[in-house]
């Protein structure tokens, strides 16, 4: 049982880098990520608001994770539900004060990358799931075992920035950069820490509910 909380608790505090990252990203105010220009494209064609938009994307996403065999664990039920809190929290300190340079501002964004990087080694390694799209990240790079992580991660990033581009969406600099910089950084920044996430197994739900009962 410690050792399940202890994954819980190592999955909220790299959430809670990986938020800090996000929220870095948002305040360089240079242009939204990929995923987000598909959002926005769904939501300017169809009567759905953003925050619908991403949520069905989200089950989607979901349901090819599951189709490809990826675990839905607890750790995927926190993601949906503590990060977009801890954004919050952070905007709400003010910690990171408006951006209206955008030499500063691409600056801002490649380091919130590599910190949001940072953030997925520490809630990935806990092995007890993953968020719908690092989870998507993982399953094809297991169908593409030769191809570094990192590469996979710029593939899928140009993959939807292209369908975001068809759906209308606003491309921006900072659109660019994280196609290029979110694969780069998390290459980078798994490699310093010696991790695969591939040759991780996630635990499911159902799994980590059975540990709990013979704990």
């Amino acid at each position: 049982m410690r050792k399940i909380i202890t994954g819980w608790l190592r999955i909220t505090a790299g959430l809670f880098v990986f938020a800090l990252g996000l929220h870095l990203t948002i305040k360089a105010s240079i242009g939204v990520a990929p995923w987000d220009t598909v959002f926005l494209g769904i939501a300017a064609r169809t009567p759905l608001t953003y925050g619908l938009a991403a949520m069905l994307t989200n089950v989607f996403i979901l349901a090819a994770d599951i189709a490809m065999g990826e675990a839905i664990g607890f750790g995927t039920f926190i993601d949906a539900v503590v990060t977009g809190l801890f954004v919050d929290l952070i905007d709400w300190t003010g910690i990171v004060p408006d951006i209206h340079s955008a030499p500063v501002g691409a600056l801002v964004l490649v380091l919130g990358l590599f910190i949001m990087a940072v953030g997925q080694f520490f809630y990935m390694s806990a092995g007890q799931g993953c968020g719908p799209k690092d989870s998507f990240v993982v399953g094809v790079g297991k169908r593409l075992p030769r191809v570094p992580i990192g590469a996979v991660q710029i593939g899928i990033q140009a993959a939807v920035l292209v369908l975001g581009l068809v759906l209308g969406g606003p491309i921006g600099l900072g659109t660019l950069l994280s196609v290029v910089f979110m694969g780069t950084a998390m290459q980078i920044v798994f490699r310093i820490l010696h991790f695969e996430p591939r040759n991780v197994r996630q635990e499911n739900v159902v799994e980590t509910i059975r540990r709990m009962r013979t704990a």
